[in-house]
């Protein structure tokens, strides 16, 4: 067993775990425009259902609007349909080649809301960065049964790897912070 390739794995597996977080926490509504709010709807266009990021060009004119320029204006109308139907507190309406979408006031109780969304966003991720660390000590618990590594290179592996957790939860913590400030303040 290479010791460093299980550590580079963990490594790996984690960061892909924070980067989804990160993403997940990017589409929360701050009152502030971002193209991430929108990009991953789906739209039925084709005969089959395509990202909106994939069909269209996002675009932030100012921070409260949102305009989604298609590259086939014939998909107007769907991808207005799509950004209803995701029913993420944004109205859309076309606007000659465009869809405009202007972005409400966040009232208080909904900001409230949205930094509950965001800290369960953030359980969930460091819910699966313990899932990848119990899967890498499980790993070194088999290991070390084989007779693969000895007692004191399984404690150290083990030390290497709850140090990478703490560090990505606490990267994730900074995060979900970071977005806490954002969404409280006006």
């Amino acid at each position: 067993m290479d010791f460093n390739q299980l550590i580079k794995q963990v490594d790996n597996n984690m960061q892909k775990v924070v980067d989804h977080t990160m993403h997940q926490l990017e589409t929360l509504h701050t009152g502030k425009a971002s193209p991430q709010m929108i990009d991953g709807i789906n739209v039925e266009v084709y005969g089959s259902n395509m990202k909106l990021r994939d069909i269209a060009s996002i675009t932030t004119p100012d921070a409260r609007t949102i305009h989604v320029q298609p590259w086939d204006k014939t998909n107007l109308k769907a991808i207005e349909k799509a950004i209803l139907i995701a029913n993420l507190g944004i109205n859309a309406g076309i606007f000659g080649e465009v869809v405009r979408c202007p972005l409400p006031e966040l009232s208080r109780e909904r900001r409230q809301e949205l930094v509950k969304v965001a800290h369960g966003m953030a359980e969930e991720g460091r819910i699966n960065v313990r899932n990848c660390r119990r899967e890498a000590m499980e790993t070194i618990k088999g290991a070390k049964k084989l007779g693969a590594c000895s007692e004191d290179d399984a404690k150290k592996l083990e030390k290497e790897v709850q140090k990478i957790t703490d560090k990505f939860i606490a990267n994730i913590e900074q995060q979900v912070n970071s977005k806490e400030k954002a969404l409280t303040s006006i």
